[in-house]
């Protein structure tokens, strides 16, 4: 399991875009890493807003790809995952559940309009008011 020093000075790719560690949090006796980015919605827009993205991961999952320099996901927390090029698409385009990285994902809304991903398998609990106060989302 990488130690704070390695998540806070690396970035995550994640959907084709980089986030930022924010801090570790317990939920339900597991460890999570949440990640953050603040993007703008449109840019064809008149008037784009920013959009708050967070991901919470459990933090066992999270390795360094040395090859990119970059941190990825690796549900078995060592095998570095094939990173693919995809088209970047805006957010709120994306369907709100998609596979990444091997991993099945789920998106769903946050307090105060933020957007959230979280693995399916545990999106329930992550997604949760509970669980997003637990891990400090906001």
């Amino acid at each position: 399991m990488l130690d704070l020093a390695d998540l806070e000075i690396n970035v995550l790719e994640f959907r084709q875009r980089a986030f930022s560690f924010e801090r570790v949090a317990t939920l339900g006796g597991e460890e999570f890493a949440v990640f953050g980015r603040t993007e703008t919605e449109s840019e064809s827009q008149f008037r784009p807003r920013l959009v708050h993205l967070k991901l919470a991961v459990p933090r066992a999952w999270v390795v360094f790809d040395a090859t990119s320099d970059v941190l990825a996901l690796a549900r078995d927390g060592a095998t570095v995952p094939v990173r693919l090029t995809e088209t970047v698409i805006e957010v709120g385009a994306e369907p709100p559940t998609f596979k990444e990285q091997g991993i099945e994902w789920r998106r769903g809304p946050g307090p105060n309009g933020v957007l959230v991903y979280a693995p399916a398998e545990r999106a329930e609990r992550v997604l949760a008011d509970a669980g997003l106060a637990e891990l400090g989302v906001s």
